[in-house]
């Protein structure tokens, strides 16, 4: 059993130390908003929150996310920013497919949170990791800078 604290609640997880938090979360916890992308870290479909930084939750072991703070896509409305993101999302009309878009807001949200207002440089660096098939990436850049507004 590992103990994890997920979306501010104490959960157990019956799953060996070394299995990826994408598994946990999706298999053992049913939050399936983090979305499996490519396995290797690479795309950020996985992207959830570990101690408020933007992780790819399928090559991070659950046990090295035992005792941090684990935000997913399910929680994030609570928090202002992601709200705020959230609904400039629906606003700028960013979702097409919607396969990143987990991914994409929580990044987001972390970046409008180290960051309340970003550049476009600063916007590139914080989103490019995760990659949006359908090439939303103008209509993201116009959503953040949107919910950046909204939030002063």
């Amino acid at each position: 059993m590992v103990q994890l604290n997920v979306n501010g609640r104490s959960v157990e997880v019956d799953a060996d130390p070394g299995t990826p938090l994408l598994w946990a979360l999706r298999d053992h916890l049913g939050l399936t908003g983090t979305k499996f992308g490519c396995g290797m870290a690479l795309c950020g479909a996985c992207t959830v929150h570990v101690n408020g930084k933007p992780t790819r939750a399928c090559t991070t072991p659950i046990a090295t996310a035992a005792g941090a703070q684990i935000t997913t896509i399910e929680a994030i409305e609570a928090d202002r920013v992601g709200r705020a993101l959230q609904d400039a999302w629906v606003r700028n009309d960013v979702v097409q497919c919607g396969y990143c878009q987990s991914g994409q807001i929580m990044a987001a949200t972390a970046l409008l949170k180290s960051k309340r207002s970003p550049s476009d440089q600063d916007i590139d660096d914080a989103m490019s990791g995760i990659v949006c098939r359908c090439g939303t990436y103008a209509r993201i850049r116009a959503a953040i800078k949107d919910a950046a507004k909204a939030i002063g």
